[in-house]
């Protein structure tokens, strides 16, 4: 089992990089990713909703204080999806136990 400080390890290792490669960026994405999810702070919780995502027009309309809310607000679906599925393949090969987690919270039978 991943303990915080493991994270907190393989994030320090990572930042500490002089100049980063994708793979690098890819696993320090994932580590905060499962950072959050597996430890999350009080005050972090909930910090969004699917039910803040409301689509109309083929369009997303998200309301979120971070960076991703941020740039997917108004995105068109059909631009935003392939890149979501690029993500979540990345996540398969990388973070299986993440990724099993975020299917069994889009599908209940998964």
């Amino acid at each position: 089992m991943i303990t915080e400080h493991d994270l907190a390890e393989a994030i320090a290792e990572c930042e500490g990089q002089r100049n980063p490669s994708t793979n690098t960026c890819l696993k320090l994405a994932a580590f905060y990713t499962i950072r959050d999810n597996m430890f999350p702070k009080k005050e972090d919780i909930p910090f969004y909703s699917m039910q803040s995502m409301p689509m109309t027009d083929d369009k997303v309309k998200y309301e979120s204080k971070t960076e991703f809310g941020q740039v997917v607000a108004d995105m068109d679906i059909d631009e935003l999806m392939p890149i979501m599925d690029e993500l979540m393949t990345t996540l398969k090969v990388l973070v299986p136990k993440l990724y099993d987690g975020v299917m069994r919270k889009l599908s209940p039978d998964y």
